[in-house]
Order: C-alpha cells, then structure tokens, then sequence
C-alpha cells in the first residue's frame, strides 16, 4: 500500500476546524481552479443564538440534515442520539458517501469531520479507509479526545501512519491554516 496523504486537523469545540478546513478549500479553488476535489462538511444550524443541530454540506452546495436538537417525527423518535441531538443517519449518508467514492481524476477528499455523529453511520468509516488507502489526499477533521479517550475509529486515523496532526487553538489558526495550504499545494503538484 502507498503512503497515505492524510493531513487531520483537531481541537476543541469552536475552535475553528470547520472554518479553517473551508479557508484551505476556498483558497486552493481560486488557486487551482484545474483540481477536483470532493467531499463534504458539517456546520451549525443555529436558531437566534441557540445552535439547534448540524447539517451536512457537499462542497458543490447540497445539504442536508446531520443533528437536530428539535427532530419529532415518527422515524427520529429510533434514531441515535449525542448529547440533545437525533443524529439523522439516513440524511448524513444519502449526502457524504457518494462524495466519498474513490474516483479517477480526484486530486483531493475534504472530510469535515470524522466525529462521534458521523460515525453513527456503520458505511461512513470503511468509505474514509477506502480514500485513506487509495493514495489521494485527504484534509479532515476529527475531534479531540474527551476526557482522555479517544473514539475508536477517530484513532485508528489520527494514530495511522500517514498522517500528519494540527491542533488548532486559538492563536495558532492563521499560521497552521497556511502551513496546510502549502502542503497540499506541494502534494497536489507532485502527484
């Protein structure tokens, strides 16, 4: 197997992984229009000032629901829950697996995030291990480990040995995001 291309970002709720990830994304597109890159995220949905759910986002503008803190209806009620939210597993799969399909003439996967949600679904896992061993790069996201454990699949990538980790805070954000960008400008105009 070749090395993996696997770059993960991590830290804290809020810190900004999802921001940074589509800061890299949005630059390397106005910068190398020519790449095709696939993939998803996820981002809030808030109400006011509550945040009420998450929703899954292609990079090509689809989106669908992920999390909701307000889901009632006759099928949510058997749906798997973390925290207050109904985690909508049907919704997150119809949207990030196709994205996910390794694919000739894809130059790069962005994953936002490998998380404790979006591992409710049991086809999510395999399919990132599918692109972890197809030798394109990938940018992802995953979670810091809560009370010291970490989620088994989360470390199964964050401890995989072609990935390189960023823990992002507060006052390093500007400078890892560049440091990603160059990187992956690097790896994308050498393959």
């Amino acid at each position: 197997m070749a090395t993996a291309k696997c770059i993960l970002v991590t830290g804290p709720p809020g810190v900004g992984k999802t921001t940074l990830v589509m800061r890299v994304f949005e630059k390397l597109r106005a910068s190398h229009p020519q790449l095709s890159i696939r993939g998803f995220y996820t981002r809030e949905v808030r109400e006011g000032s509550e945040r009420v759910g998450f929703e899954v986002v292609t990079l090509d503008g689809r989106r669908g629901p992920l999390a909701s803190s307000k889901a009632s209806s006759a099928e949510s009620v058997r749906w798997p829950t973390v925290g207050k939210y109904k985690i909508d597993v049907a919704s997150f799969e119809s949207l990030a697996l196709p994205e996910l399909q390794v694919k000739e003439g894809t130059d790069l996967f962005i994953i936002d995030e490998v998380g404790k949600m979006e591992l409710f679904s049991s086809s999510f896992f395999p399919a990132v291990m599918r692109v972890l061993e197809s030798n394109i790069p990938i940018l992802a996201s995953i979670p810091i480990p809560k009370f010291g454990r970490d989620i088994p699949a989360v470390a199964r990538l964050r401890n995989h040995p072609g990935a390189t980790l960023f823990t992002l805070n507060a006052g390093n954000r500007d400078v890892v995001r560049e440091n990603i960008y160059n990187q992956l400008v690097d790896m994308l105009c050498k393959s």
